[in-house]
């Protein structure tokens, strides 16, 4: 399919899309489309940023264009399920958008840090399209101001992150309440063992559609490491920001503490900042989120929980101030630059004690980062190329028996971490996933080198002219790619 004309959307959706100046359909949602018209069931392999959310929303829509019905009261015709406030508000959005000539259509949001008696109204009267959190989701269906007997169709967003989150228990309490004879549409960046599972239980003959390479990093990207010691991060920033030329830049921490720790350091140097994370009220995120999108804020400091959401087509750099100990996060991280045909930069600060995560993350990219050592000591150790794996199966550490000693947190490697924030439940967990299981990559390390298997590495972007910062040579974008005219 070349033209949205060419999927015979109904006519108010192909008005809309046109007023959106929206013309050609990415990857995902030419796969995509003409199957969920037919009414399968879809498992879609998609990381952020490749169009997935029309790919399920606009046949969403001509399904409910064609099937006018009043929604039962409390009840929703459509449940959409996504793992932070950010994204939920995000494709509720898209819905309104695509579906503006459609009336009256009724899109309802239900997350945490709002007041949920307000919620709770908005469901009184039925909706056509329900997006929430799983979360919130449970409290109104818990205070019966939710009724799942009625939903048709149900889209699972960013099922790995939900994994991650520690959500999956509360999925399977959402989808027990629902009718088994049900359309599912299945969407995830990776497909761990927990959540292949989850969509063996959840589908039924469905069709399989996938645009890239589990876990690859997109090539319009330059990555650079810069192995540094932690008490020199501070500065290192400050010196990355006085260097580059940035358009819009998202730094990403570890913790929340971090983040905001981070905007005092930044303030003190002249540089002004804003953070994003599960502490903050929904009011303070969907404000610093406006700053960031219009330009009047260049700077953005954020947790992984707290960006997932974030879609905004002008950051020409990410920087990882802490390396995330999940190496599929990496790849979600540096996916927020490069949008709409852009260039983009990706520089990470790696200390000591992030060694081991920088090793993983290179082994599932497949690619060696170009890195830098500024450490005082001035000796790097010697580092194990990407792929290599020792015979018992397990990388090598700092931890005894061959083990990798991780970073503080309570959620395990698996990102089953569980956590409450906002009113009732909510979709924040209170800590980071910190912990790297022990360190201990146990059991399947061999199959992991076989998965890679005969795989081509995937080629490192972009060129250029190369800047000094007292010896660091970083990679300059080269020039933007024209802007592309297809639906997120």
């Amino acid at each position: 399919m070349t033209n949205f004309n060419d999927f015979g959307l109904a006519e108010p959706i192909l008005r809309a899309l046109t007023e959106e100046n929206y013309s050609t359909p990415t990857p995902i949602q030419a796969q995509t489309i003409p199957f969920a018209l037919q009414g399968r069931d879809i498992i879609g392999i998609a990381q952020t940023g490749t169009g997935k959310t029309a790919s399920f929303a606009l046949p969403i829509l001509n399904h409910i264009t064609k099937m006018r019905m009043r929604p039962a009261q409390k009840s929703a015709r459509v449940l959409v399920l996504s793992p932070t406030r950010e994204l939920s508000g995000q494709i509720a959005d898209s819905f309104r958008a695509y579906g503006r000539h459609i009336r009256p259509l009724a899109v309802e949001l239900a997350i945490g840090g709002v007041p949920i008696n307000r919620q709770a109204r908005g469901m009184a009267r039925g909706a056509e399209v329900l997006v929430a959190t799983p979360g919130r989701l449970l409290d109104l269906v818990n205070q019966r101001a939710v009724n799942l007997q009625q939903v048709e169709i149900l889209v699972l967003d960013e099922a790995d992150r939900m994994l991650d989150m520690g959500f999956i228990r509360d999925i399977r309490k959402v989808v027990a309440m629902l009718p088994k004879q049900r359309q599912t549409l299945f969407f995830s960046a990776t497909m761990p063992g927990e959540i292949a599972k989850l969509a063996g239980e959840m589908l039924n003959d469905p069709a399989s559609v996938s645009v890239t390479p589990e876990s690859t990093t997109v090539e319009r990207i330059t990555q650079s490491v810069i192995l540094t010691d932690r008490a020199s991060k501070p500065g290192l920033l400050v010196d990355v920001l006085k260097a580059e030329t940035i358009d819009r830049v998202l730094v990403f921490t570890r913790t929340k503490h971090g983040a905001d720790k981070v905007v005092k350091q930044l303030e003190k140097s002249g540089f002004a900042s804003a953070a994003i994370h599960g502490n903050k009220s929904q009011n303070q995120r969907e404000r610093v989120l406006g700053q960031f999108r219009d330009g009047s804020l260049r700077i953005l400091i954020a947790t992984d929980i707290a960006a997932r959401g974030i879609d905004v087509d002008g950051i020409s750099h990410v920087v990882n101030y802490d390396l995330p100990n999940i190496p599929e996060s990496y790849v979600h991280r540096i996916g927020r630059t490069a949008r709409a045909g852009r260039d983009g930069v990706a520089i990470s600060f790696c200390d000591h004690e992030e060694n081991a995560f920088l090793r993983d993350i290179e082994r599932t990219i497949r690619i060696k980062i170009p890195s830098t050592d500024k450490r005082t000591g001035g000796v790097r150790q010697a580092a194990e190329p990407a792929g290599h794996h020792h015979a018992n199966g397990r990388h090598r550490g700092r931890g005894g028996n061959g083990q990798n000693r991780g970073h503080q947190g309570n959620g395990h490697r698996n990102g089953q971490g569980h956590g409450h924030g906002g009113q009732g439940r909510s979709e924040q967990p209170q800590r980071a996933n910190g912990n790297h299981n022990g360190g201990s990559h146990k059991g399947n390390h061999q199959n992991g080198g076989q998965h890679h298997g005969n795989r081509q590495p995937a080629a490192v972007a972009g060129t250029g002219q190369g800047k000094d910062i007292g010896g660091m040579k970083f990679m300059q974008r080269g020039p933007s790619r024209p802007r592309s005219h297809a639906p997120r």
